[in-house]
């Protein structure tokens, strides 16, 4: 390949409601005076990704490829009741990939200091051998941090860091968090751990229950276990938590955002001397932060009138901190990239695997445990 050419994924929406998933070839991209040019060695697939690069809305079914190399064409229909909703995008040839890492390999004048630094970005594009950002963009690592440890720097330590933020914001004392024993959860375990605060962990499997033991989490609930509600409650009396951060947008067969609502309910109500026919007048907070399940949202109202069931996105949390807070968060996950932020991969993948249809199927299910990571210069 050319030494001014790169390469990157492309995901389009068709006309006929087709995603059609590409390898593009562009122009190497050239740094301004403030900007870096990255080499991009590593890069995560998280769930956000998948909102754009195949869409909540495609039939997985439906994938059929084309061609091989960088003319590898995977396309897929999306739901015809879904399309509305996505008119925005079509025909447009999307770039894709919100973080990753790699190595600087170009800089303008007034960054020429990090080159041949290994830095993690949030960048978007970033399924792509280049890139080019922003200096202060750029979280600059130490030398012995390789990009593959440096790739998953902002999306989930981030969003673990902006669950204690809004905790402290809104004045909740302790937290719950589903799908805990996620790399996002494992990382939420060990911030509360270090900062005693008390945290109630939501699994859906006993393995997921032996993992979360190893890292010193102390109030586990099974939902799979068919006590799970009292087990919930339990853990909500002994911390007090009155907010959670639901990873499912749904779970146990819809009901668990609601499930979460009335254990707080019932907790809240353990002491109280008198009834009151709109329920305890301690308020309850749940925030949905992802889509793992797609099943409809169910609430039974079961939890009083003084209550709350929303979305959360961590752009607007880090813009509600601020700057100067932002920055403090970004140097801690530096810091501690390693141990508290470490992220652990089941496979690193091409560009042209990420193409594949049985691969698409495996990084699409989200899994717990089973995070893939993108490798663009991998043979």
């Amino acid at each position: 390949m050319p030494e001014n050419v790169s390469q990157e994924i492309r995901s389009e929406l068709t006309q006929d409601g087709h995603i059609v998933l590409s390898i593009a070839e562009v122009a190497k991209p050239s740094p301004a005076d403030k900007e870096v040019l990255i080499k991009v060695e590593a890069a995560p697939i998280n769930p956000s990704d998948l909102g754009l690069l195949v869409s909540f809305a495609a039939d997985l079914k439906s994938l059929t490829m084309t061609g091989s190399g960088t003319s590898t064409r995977t396309t897929m229909t999306v739901h015809p009741k879904l399309i509305a909703s996505m008119k925005a995008r079509v025909g447009q040839s999307m770039q894709v990939g919100n973080e990753g890492a790699g190595v600087v390999v170009a800089a303008g004048a007034n960054a020429a200091h990090l080159i041949g630094k290994t830095v993690g970005v949030a960048g978007g594009a970033m399924y792509s051998h280049y890139r080019c950002v922003r200096a202060s963009n750029c979280l600059v690592m130490d030398d012995e941090i390789t990009p593959a440890q440096a790739a998953s720097s902002f999306v989930n330590p981030l969003t673990a860091l902006g669950f204690i933020e809004t905790m402290r914001l809104e004045k909740h004392s302790a937290l719950v968090n589903t799908a805990a024993s996620s790399n996002l959860g494992q990382m939420l375990v060990k911030i509360c751990h270090d900062e005693n605060i008390p945290l109630v962990n939501i699994v859906r499997k006993t393995e997921h229950v032996e993992t979360l033991k190893k890292i010193n989490a102390q109030y586990i609930c099974n939902t799979s276990d068919p006590d799970f509600m009292a087990q919930l409650v339990a853990a909500l009396i002994a911390t007090g938590a009155t907010l959670g951060f639901d990873a499912t947008g749904g779970g146990n067969d819809g009901k668990l955002p609601g499930q979460i609502l009335s254990a707080m309910e019932i907790a809240a109500n353990t002491n109280a001397k008198e009834f009151s026919r709109y329920g305890s007048e301690t308020y309850k907070q749940v925030y949905i932060y992802g889509g793992l399940d797609q099943s409809p949202t169910v609430l039974n109202r079961s939890f009083g009138m003084q209550w709350g069931l929303g979305g959360w996105l961590l752009t607007p949390m880090l813009q509600r901190i601020g700057a100067e807070r932002f920055q403090a968060l970004r140097q801690r996950v530096t810091r501690e990239i390693k141990t508290t932020f470490a992220s652990h991969y089941t496979d690193e993948i091409s560009l042209e695997e990420m193409l594949q249809p049985d691969m698409i199927r495996a990084y699409t299910q989200q899994r717990t445990g089973q995070k893939y990571l993108v490798t663009p210069h991998k043979d």
